[in-house]
C-alpha cells in the first residue's frame, strides 16, 4: 500500500464525482499506528464548498466532526482541527484549543516541496489557495498519527 500522500490523494481525488466547477476544500484522513505506517486502509474523506464561514472539523466527536478519529485516540480533542473558510474564498486550519493546557499531541503543517513546520496549540495558519499538502497530528507517547490530506481545488 501507499502512504496518504499527494500521489493516493490525487487518485482519490480523481475518482470522487465531478462538483460541477464549484470551489471547495477537499480532505481525506487516514488514522496511522505503528504497525501500519504507510497503509491507507480506512481513510476517510469530506469536503465544503470555499464559501464564507464554510467549516470543516477533524477530532474525536463525530457529532461535530466530518471527519473523526478512533474514539479511544486521546491525544486527539474531541474537536482537535477546524478548517474554516473566510470571505475571499481562501481557507485557514486552526488547531482547537481542548480541556488541557498541554496537548498529548504536536501538529505539523506539510506543503509540496517545503519541510513541515510546527503548528502551535491555538494556532491557524492559512492554507495555499489552488494548493495541496497534509497536517499531521502525531501521538507524543506512542507512534500513532492522524494524516489529513488537504487540496483546495480551485
Amino acid at each position: 500500500m501507499t502512504r496518504p500522500d499527494g500521489r493516493a490523494r490525487a487518485a482519490a481525488v480523481r475518482a470522487r464525482p465531478d462538483t460541477r466547477g464549484a470551489h471547495v476544500l477537499e480532505l481525506t484522513m487516514a488514522s496511522v499506528s505503528g504497525t501500519e505506517a504507510g497503509a491507507t486502509a480506512g481513510m476517510l474523506m469530506a469536503d465544503a464548498p470555499s464559501e464564507a464561514g464554510a467549516v470543516l472539523r477533524v477530532g474525536r466527536d463525530r457529532s461535530v466532526c466530518r471527519l473523526a478519529t478512533p474514539e479511544d485516540w486521546l491525544f486527539v480533542s474531541r474537536v482537535h482541527l477546524e478548517f474554516r473558510c473566510g470571505p475571499a474564498g481562501t481557507w485557514q486550519v486552526t488547531w482547537v484549543r481542548g480541556s488541557q493546557p498541554d496537548p498529548s499531541s504536536e501538529v505539523r503543517l506539510v506543503l509540496p516541496g517545503e519541510p513541515g513546520r510546527a503548528l502551535p496549540y491555538g494556532g491557524a495558519a492559512p492554507l495555499p489557495r489552488g494548493g495541496a499538502g497534509e497536517i499531521v497530528v502525531q501521538d507524543r507517547t506512542s507512534p500513532r498519527s492522524v494524516n489529513v490530506g488537504f487540496y483546495h481545488e480551485v
